[in-house]
């Protein structure tokens, strides 16, 4: 049974840092691309940054990059989120996702997902 689940989320400061935790069971992570996604108050789930099966390269999207790291823990099926100097817009519920086997590389569209966590919350406020 294939299942994703996130957690480290929590209330941070602005300027902090926060760790996310997507543990994985049932299949093999480093064979699937796996991405982050959020979804803010009233907007739309948005994938922001995702890690390769077919090479472990990275992708992030402008909005995170230089500021949020994605890493890959084989030996504990686990992918990490790491997220510094944070910013109120960085508040959502946070997702962790796997892409369907037919694709490799890094995606942002979300149909292209087929299994998802729960989430997991982040709030950055003072």
């Amino acid at each position: 049974q294939v299942q994703l689940v996130e957690s480290g989320g929590g209330l941070v400061q602005p300027g902090g840092s926060l760790r996310l935790s997507c543990a994985a069971s049932g299949f093999i992570l480093d064979y699937y691309t796996i991405a982050w996604f959020r979804q803010a108050p009233g907007k739309e789930r948005e994938g922001f940054i995702c890690v390769s099966s077919s090479d472990g390269s990275t992708y992030s999207a402008d909005s995170v990059k230089g500021r949020f790291t994605i890493s890959r823990d084989n030996a504990k099926n686990t992918v990490y989120l790491q997220m510094t100097r944070l910013k109120p817009e960085d508040t959502g519920v946070y997702y962790c996702a796997r892409r369907r086997p037919s694709g490799t590389g890094c995606s942002f569209r979300s149909y292209e997902y087929l299994y998802w966590g729960q989430g997991t919350q982040v709030t950055v406020s003072s």
